[in-house]
């Protein structure tokens, strides 16, 4: 984030220790549909795609955003197959949820605030980006993180209603490759 503004900075600097966890037993695998604007949200169907695909690969699935994202976060329940105690969404508050991204397997977010998080804690991540740039706001790349987006689409604004371009170039199959990667890296540890 500070190298976007020619702001030298150690990407080190930027890590958090962990907070106590708040999660028993497999860590989960957290799969955060929401962001603020439209722009920046992929469609709800292929995150369900994804959480069902890791669901039926071993992962415990978890979805999770705002109070004002529990009704989206469960629709992607419903479309994966997953029980309505998967959903988070609305029911942690920011230390709750700093804690489950922290001792989290992996996260699967847009570019959004989770992602940061995620970053800042070393979890293993797959962030997707739309109308900025990843340079700009991606995590740092000496981390356990993938960023897609469709580099070679033109992005829109940034506050728009609709899913970006560079964002919808992303397919599920993208995602879970990355995702399968990402974990794969971090189990070869």
């Amino acid at each position: 984030m500070l190298a976007a503004f020619d702001v030298p900075a150690d990407p080190d600097d930027l890590l958090l220790a962990p907070p106590p966890a708040v999660t028993a037993g497999t860590p989960p695998t957290v799969v955060h549909p929401g962001a603020a604007y439209g722009s920046k949200r992929w469609p709800a169907e292929r995150f369900a795609e994804v959480a069902a695909a890791l669901a039926d690969a071993g992962h415990r699935v978890v979805l999770t955003g705002a109070a004002g994202e529990r009704e989206l976060a469960a629709q992607v329940a419903v479309l994966a197959g997953l029980p309505p105690t998967a959903v988070l969404a609305g029911r942690t508050d920011l230390a709750q949820l700093a804690a489950l991204v922290a001792g989290a397997a992996l996260v699967v977010s847009g570019d959004t605030g989770i992602a940061h998080l995620a970053s800042a804690f070393r979890t293993p991540s797959v962030v997707l980006f739309g109308p900025v740039p990843p340079q700009r706001w991606g995590p740092p790349a000496t981390g356990p993180h993938v960023v897609l987006t469709g580099a070679d689409r033109r992005r829109g604004e940034p506050f728009a209603d609709d899913p970006d371009p560079a964002l919808l170039a992303v397919e599920v199959p993208d995602v879970l490759a990355a995702a399968a990667s990402v974990v794969g890296a971090r189990a070869g540890r």
